[in-house]
């Protein structure tokens, strides 16, 4: 929805909330850790609302991840191996074992997926599917409830 918004345009928290189905403290967190990456900018008062401060084509799926979830990698590794009752020797535990090895690629190449993919290049794929009475209908909603 804020990559239509038109220029000096700004959409409610409130609107943006009830549109997904999400409560406004769930999504006002979310909207705060976008806006401390610099991804989305707001207005406050009772004409407030939020926007985009990116461009589409240089906002990437990766940015928007690491804005909400952060950059942690998904998988802990708690090297559970050392805690066998089986005596080991620390050297054992020189490499990492194959599953974290695994988990580690497999982040790798979906942060790089991510970093492949533009809001643009995500959004541009679906607007060509809307019929016109759908893209209607959408900009008439839009424009009852954007802010200027």
């Amino acid at each position: 929805m804020l990559a239509d918004l038109p220029e000096g345009a700004v959409l409610p928290t409130k609107v943006l909330a009830k549109y997904h189905g999400v409560s406004e403290t769930y999504l006002a967190k979310h909207l705060q850790a976008l806006k401390n990456a610099g991804i989305i900018g707001s207005v406050p008062g009772p004409k407030g609302g939020v926007y985009l401060l990116k461009k589409l084509e240089e906002l990437t799926l990766l940015d928007i991840v690491d804005a909400i979830e952060g950059k942690e990698p998904l998988f802990r590794c708690t090297e559970i191996r050392q805690r066998s009752p089986i005596p080991c020797s620390q050297s054992e535990f020189d490499t990492l074992c194959p599953i974290h090895m695994a988990m580690l690629e497999a982040n790798k190449a979906w942060r790089d997926a991510l970093q492949a993919q533009t809001l643009a290049s995500v959004i541009r794929p679906y607007k060509t599917t809307l019929t016109s009475e759908k893209k209607a209908l959408i900009n008439a909603y839009m424009e009852k409830v954007i802010r200027r």
